[in-house]
């Protein structure tokens, strides 16, 4: 990620690559937000509480390499058409 970024900065990297290290970065964010979460007291009831309350209003939380087919096929099923 950070490699590609750099190849940025000197205009070498393909948008391609750009999209896929945003992805990365966007899911180093999501697991600190997590990781904040499960220093506090009670983390094993408030973090899938929190991930509940998330999908209800549509933004997700858990890090892509948590996510199975298994479960992007059902969040897609559970989503609410607009």
């Amino acid at each position: 990620m950070l490699a590609i970024y750099r190849r940025h900065a000197s205009g070498q990297a393909t948008k391609e690559e750009l999209a896929i290290a945003n992805e990365q970065f966007l899911d180093v964010l999501k697991g600190i937000g997590l990781g904040i979460f499960a220093v506090l007291p009670f983390a094993p009831i408030t973090i899938p509480i929190l991930v509940k309350l998330a999908r209800m209003v549509g933004v997700d939380i858990i890090p892509s390499a948590f996510i199975t087919k298994e479960t992007k096929g059902r969040r897609k099923k559970d989503e609410k058409p607009e």
